[in-house]
């Protein structure tokens, strides 16, 4: 949920630091901090934003330093819990990321022996910890160690100390990335925060200590034993983790899906068609998606994406209730989906799947992440970085992934001809170009945005395919424009919904030609008939909404199976412009982070 940097190398630390740590903004975070290392170590923090940390902090000289933005999840966000934190010693210094669960047994423990805290934190025990345990001639990684066993929960640690040329790091459930460099090395939470400096990365895995200094990295297992791994290269460049000219980094991914739709399939539609599977050997009498918010609406979709093209039963679940539910005498696939591959309540998901004896498909973006370790089969959605906090073309390059799937199901089920398949193929091919069409009208959708950008709530409906649709548009709505949005399937709108319509509550209903038609009709009737402004998402050639609706976004017919896509990008422009009007702050939205490592 946080940020973490750092670097060793010849250059001064301090405008290193600071920059990538500005690269993990969107994270979300409450306090920053850093320190820098030599013969002493010099730590600043703060309360509030990076730019309040570099308008304040003192010069910083050393070659040798860590960072952090911190999302309060243990003491309130203030600057005497912002990171860094060192011991009574002012010697090491430490940033984290995760929870210490065990925090309050070793606090007391240490407390006993003399240590004073001035923090209500998790993570300063652990300077703590390191500082009672180094000597002036013992091994800084192995210290490391030594208290890391001491610790129980989840962690990104990083740890620097005077007169120590090097950074030593530690994960556990958290994600960690180490830079490799010319001369300097990196380290972050983010491969984001360093594609400035390096597009060499080594991924740092569970029960793994690292140390990295100028010159080297050295990465330790579990048991103590050196790990040898090669960085791999990251294709994404700096420019695609920057805004482009675009106000806001989420308007510029809104834009850039008709390409990441196209890298999504690239390739892999020449292998569906040519009968190449990636689901070899093995069974499942069913398939149960596994997800969280953004990820948990797309399975949503892809139940109904499924369930059509293949005749296999799909059940959806929220990760973080899977765990706790009674394994079923079926025997499914589990596919669970996440952006980044760190959620981490999806990765335990994936690993109770496995003790279940399931199979498990993993749909993520991020090459090398903890969930591509837990399972059997990855599908990446090569969306490219996503810096905005509400995901977008993670999303849809997500349904992509999910109508691969569906065929390739269909194919092992003999439900789809080769005749169908190749029609479902060429429907998939045109979707880049049916979000082209939608983005041409942004200005038509800020318009309409505007309108109603005074609304406290707003109801998203929709059927079947378009209901899942509904709730990701009502999601996107209340985490960036901060009204409260609801999505609803259509047909529940008399089980309740409508007490709460009133001449101040807009509905958008999505209204596409399809078999649910006539049923959609008939609620915005109902709708209409409370007063309720209603903002419809109608095919273009339907002549007929205009009668029933406010205001139409008129979008060019797509296939039913495949019309989620536009409607969706609709939507996120909606949400988007909303926000705008109210004057929201976009890309990091209050209280939210993009990666929810924490339970």
């Amino acid at each position: 949920m946080c940020g973490i940097v750092g670097y060793v190398g010849p250059k001064e630390a301090q405008p290193i630091l600071i920059d990538c740590l500005k690269r993990l903004e969107y994270r979300g975070y409450d306090s920053a901090g850093i320190a820098i290392g030599g013969d002493e170590i010099n730590v600043y923090k703060t309360e509030g934003e990076i730019a309040v940390l570099e308008a304040g902090m003192p010069q910083m000289p050393g070659v040798v330093g860590i960072a952090h933005t911190r999302w309060a999840t243990q003491g309130r966000p203030t600057t005497e819990n912002a990171h860094p934190f060192q011991g009574c010693e002012k010697g090491v210094a430490v940033v984290h990321n995760g929870i210490i669960s065990n925090f309050m047994e070793l606090r007391e423990s240490l407390a006993g022996d003399g240590h004073n805290f001035s923090s209500e934190t998790d993570t300063e025990v652990f300077a703590h910890l390191v500082e009672a345990e180094l000597k002036e001639d013992s091994d800084l990684l192995e210290t490391v160690r030594i208290a890391l066993k001491r610790v129980e929960g989840t962690y990104a640690f990083a740890v620097v100390a005077p007169g120590r040329p090097e950074v030593v790091a530690a994960r556990n459930e958290s994600p960690l990335v180490i830079g490799v460099g010319n001369g300097e090395n990196f380290l972050a939470s983010d491969v984001t925060a360093l594609l400035k400096y390096t597009n060499r990365i080594i991924y740092v895995q569970d029960g793994e200590t690292v140390r990295i200094t100028k010159d080297s990295v050295t990465i330790m297992d579990a048991d103590g034993a050196e790990v040898k791994r090669a960085p791999e290269r990251i294709a994404w460049s700096l420019e695609d983790a920057e805004k482009g000219g675009y106000p806001h980094f989420m308007l510029k991914e809104i834009f850039e899906q008709p390409a990441a739709i196209h890298d999504s399939f690239l390739g892999r539609i020449d292998a569906v068609e040519g009968d190449e599977p990636f689901l070899d050997g093995g069974s499942f009498s069913s398939v149960k998606i596994v997800a969280c918010g953004t990820s948990y609406n797309a399975g949503l979709v892809g139940k109904y994406i499924i369930e059509e093209l293949a005749r296999v039963p799909v059940t959806v679940q929220i990760s973080s209730e899977y765990r706790y539910s009674a394994a079923a005498r079926e025997n499914p696939l589990v596919v669970l989906i996440t952006q980044s591959g760190e959620t981490l309540d999806t990765i335990a998901a994936a690993r109770e799947a496995t003790k279940r004896g399931n199979r498990t498909l993993a749909i993520v973006n991020v090459t090398g992440s903890a969930i591509t370790r837990e399972v059997d089969h990855v599908i990446y959605t090569r969306a490219g970085p996503e810096i905005g906090v509400a995901a977008t073309k993670t999303f849809v390059t997500q349904l992509v992934a999910l109508y691969l799937l569906a065929i390739e199901l269909g194919t092992m089920g003999r439900t789809l001809t080769a005749q169908a398949k190749r029609s479902i193929v060429g429907q998939l091919r045109n979707l880049p170009r049916s979000v082209q069409d939608v983005l041409n009208q942004a200005g038509t959708i800020e318009a309409m945005a505007q309108k109603y950008s005074g609304a406290r709530d707003m109801f998203f409906i929709g059927r079947n395919l378009q209901y899942p649709i509904a709730m990701e548009g009502a999601l996107k709505t209340k985490e960036i424009s901060y009204i409260h949005g609801e999505g609803y399937p259509a047909g529940e709108l008399k089980h309740g919904p409508l007490a709460l319509l009133s001449k101040d509550t807009p509905v958008v209903a999505i209204v596409t030609n399809d078999r649910t038609y006539e049923k959609m009709i008939a609620n915005i009737s109902e709708v209409s008939a409370r007063g309720s402004p209603v903002i419809a998402i109608a095919d273009a050639n339907d002549t007929e909404i205009i009668k029933y609706a406010d205001d139409v976004i008129f979008l060019r017919e797509t296939p039913s199976l495949f019309s989620p896509v536009p409607v969706i990008v609709a939507l996120q422009l909606w949400a988007y412009h909303l926000a705008k009007a109210r004057g929201c702050p976009i890309d990091k939205p209050r209280n939210i982070a993009k990666t929810v490592t924490v339970e």
